[in-house]
């Protein structure tokens, strides 16, 4: 009895184990490195991302400036499933969708009014200090904007 009862023990012990490492190399704050970075003059530039697990799900919180170089702070809390969720403080979007394609890539996409504004790709770099991420969309005249921003772990 005393022999199933370690191995249960020790079987539990690997799985939480197991649970621990597997978080996202998402996670963690992440700082704007904005040498290697190519933003468009008069495009929002995000200059802290912060990911966090919260419950079942992840918060990611958004520090920066807007287009007009004025502070900008956005929230969002949802899943890496493909759904939209609730995106509050960016006046260009009301909802954001992230999709992890693999351990280190997520798609994202940016809806305003149930329309998509923005999609882009997340990547973490194998050693996971750093993070690109590339996104696309149109400004509020139609024009096409790309960008490239770079981000450095801290």
């Amino acid at each position: 009895m005393k022999a199933r009862s370690l191995m249960l023990a020790l079987a539990l012990g690997f799985a939480g184990a197991a649970v621990c490492l597997a978080q996202s190399a998402q996670m963690g704050t992440w700082k704007l490195n904005e040498t290697k970075s190519q933003i468009p003059a008069g495009t929002m530039k995000n200059t802290t991302v912060v990911y966090e697990a919260t419950g079942d799900g992840v918060k990611v919180t958004t520090d920066g400036t807007d287009r007009d170089g004025k502070p900008l702070h956005t929230e969002w809390t949802g899943k890496f499933d493909g759904k939209s969720y609730p995106l509050t403080g960016d006046p260009n979007a009301d909802s954001r969708s992230y999709k992890e394609i693999n351990d280190h890539t997520l798609r994202l996409g940016n809806m305003k009014d149930g329309k998509a504004v923005t999609s882009g790709r997340v990547t973490v770099s194998a050693d996971g200090k750093s993070r690109t991420v590339s996104v696309t969309g149109s400004d509020s005249a139609g024009k096409k904007i790309t960008s490239v921003a770079v981000y450095d772990k801290q």
